[in-house]
């Protein structure tokens, strides 16, 4: 990947990074389909994961709920991130060497 291409992807990854310092600010309210199912009644049926790695958004352990919050969509997005560059590292396209040279 060129130089120009990589700042490209910090500048994207800061960018992502410092959107989840207003993660706090996110509505309160459920989210579309959680909403259907509470207004259907149908929410109590659904069952809880077996684990959570990062439960209900917010860091454990932390008591401070918007820094908790914070961190944990950090967390969020530097695992997106690690997966998506490993992921273009291990499908990218490998270049036939140049057997003239």
């Amino acid at each position: 990947m060129k130089k120009r291409n990589w700042w490209l992807v910090g500048v994207g990854l800061l960018i992502a990074l410092a959107l989840t310092l207003i993660s706090p600010l996110a509505s309160p309210w459920p989210d579309g389909l959680e909403r259907v199912a509470e207004d259907q009644g149908f929410l109590d049926l659904g069952e809880e994961p077996t684990h959570e790695l990062i439960p209900d958004y917010v860091m454990p352990g932390i008591q401070n709920e918007s820094l908790a919050t914070i961190l944990a969509g950090m967390v969020g997005v530097l695992l997106v991130f690690g997966v998506a560059l490993g992921a273009g590292y291990i499908l990218r396209r490998r270049r036939p060497v140049d057997e003239t040279t």
